[in-house]
């Protein structure tokens, strides 16, 4: 199983709590956000059984979404539906991308 995986776990709950606060100014952002995350874990772990190929469309499908999960967040910021949001969520997040852009834009052996 990629180690990945656990973080991109933790990362879902802390979107899901971001989501809650973004729901009382905005319902469509918020859905936005829970899509965008479950799409994130869900690719991930379909990748890990993947082949070949197939293994990199769902890691990069999982790093569009969380790209868009990202988005979805500094939208929220810098439309002052929720206030700052903690560096450790942050910077958790940008783990995830860089190592889903690892993954897919690595070269083929």
């Amino acid at each position: 199983m990629l180690r990945i995986y656990e973080v991109v776990l933790v990362m879902a709950g802390d979107t899901a709590r971001i989501a809650e606060q973004i729901e009382r100014r905005d319902r469509d952002l918020a859905r936005q956000l829970r899509r965008a995350m479950q799409s994130v874990a869900l690719n991930v772990a379909e990748g890990m059984g993947s082949l070949h190929g197939h293994k990199r469309q769902r890691y990069s499908s999982a790093l569009g979404s969380a790209r868009e999960a990202l988005a979805c967040v500094q939208v929220a910021q810098a439309m002052r539906y929720i206030g700052p949001v903690h560096e450790q969520v942050l910077d958790r997040m940008d783990h995830v991308i860089a190592t889903l852009g690892r993954l897919v834009y690595r070269r083929a052996s």
